[in-house]
């Protein structure tokens, strides 16, 4: 991922076990979110697991043949930063009781088990890789991902039947930028016995897992250009409090949130002349009990959770005025499907505290 995004949920283990001691272990959570990142003192080297997996990723390089080890360091979130051949990874990954707190406040935690956050250092490692010997800069990486000054966006349409991408993460994360199409290749063909050439056999996305072969064969064992060992926005640098930065997530969340949910109902309303035309809102008002029972049938969710949803979605349709384009019955057909989208990825992924 590159600055600033986040990628799909999985639940799991803690990646973080054995932990040594920290003078804040046994603080209650208002102790401990009183505290500043930097006063955490994290390590890496104190993380016995996560160290482990480092080391992990870069025995994997070697037996590629890959000379170049990314360095690796401790911030508030997965990144790899334009320009800097190196890894930050989430702090709470360093220690369980902060992997438990990031689980009770987000309902997340991003790399929480082994065979998840091996994944989520693969990816990275592509984008360091790109970083360390501007691979981006190449006229055939442009040829064969696209622009890496594409614009990022909060929000993609995923096509689920391409075959141009693989898929790694999850959520097809590849069709999200050329960026992220270049480390989820690079993560797919890294991870030991992928069975890549199978698996993609016939697609269109064998050609980019090809063009990785081929670009590390070139510069596998060559020293990288790029050689910065400079730690954006480290741990020990930062002076918010662990209060200030989960109100941050929060708001951050909450807005990825409302942005994905607009733009799946748009996409079901599309009425183009909405005066005198039934209100969304309305539609799913009149039909919410058939909705609901439809939604937890199709989705295995409670319905608690899928009323929240369900909520959220009314309250979003009369915000945006959407309209029902007639006929009354494809638009609810529509509506469903929709909806079935919402819970998936609200339920997966984040917290059901919808705020209107």
């Amino acid at each position: 991922m590159a600055r600033g995004r986040t990628k799909s949920s999985r639940r799991g283990g803690s990646g973080a076990r054995r932990a040594r001691h920290y003078r804040w272990e046994r603080l209650d959570d208002d102790a401990l979110l009183g505290l500043r990142l930097r006063d955490l003192r994290l390590q890496i080297n104190r993380a016995p697991t996560l160290q482990r997996c480092v080391q992990r990723l870069y025995g994997e390089l070697a037996a590629r043949g890959i000379r170049f080890r990314p360095h690796v360091w401790l911030a508030d979130e997965w990144f790899s930063p334009d320009g800097v051949p190196g890894i930050a990874i989430p702090f709470y990954l360093a220690h369980p009781r902060l992997l438990a707190l990031e689980r009770r406040i987000t309902h997340d935690a991003e790399g929480s088990n082994v065979n998840w956050l091996m994944r989520l250092l693969r990816h990275e490692a592509g984008h360091a890789i790109d970083n360390a010997y501007r691979l981006r800069r190449r006229a055939r990486w442009r040829a064969v991902f696209g622009p890496a000054s594409r614009p990022y966006r909060h929000w993609y349409r995923a096509r689920p039947a391409s075959r141009h991408h693989v898929q790694h993460l999850g959520d097809w994360y590849a069709q999200s930028h050329p960026a992220e199409d270049f480390a989820e290749t690079f993560a797919t063909w890294l991870q030991p016995r992928s069975a890549w050439r199978s698996r993609y056999a016939g697609w269109p996305a064998q050609r980019k897992l090809r063009f990785v072969q081929e670009i590390v064969a070139e510069i596998g064992g060559q020293r990288p250009p790029v050689r910065t060992r400079a730690r954006i926005d480290a741990l020990s640098d930062s002076e918010r409090t662990l209060a200030e930065h989960y109100r941050r997530k929060l708001a951050w969340l909450r807005r990825r949130r409302r942005a994905l949910a607009d733009a799946i109902l748009r996409r079901a309303f599309p009425a183009r002349d909405p005066p005198g035309q039934l209100a969304a809102a309305t539609l799913l008002r009149t039909h919410k009990q058939a909705l609901v029972s439809s939604l937890m049938r199709a989705t295995g969710f409670n319905r608690y959770s899928v009323y929240q949803i369900m909520r959220m979605a009314i309250e979003r349709c009369e915000r945006l005025d959407l309209r029902v384009q007639p006929p009354q019955r494809l638009a609810l057909k529509r509506a469903r499907a929709a909806l079935v989208r919402l819970v998936h990825a609200y339920g997966r992924s984040e917290a059901l505290r919808v705020t209107a």
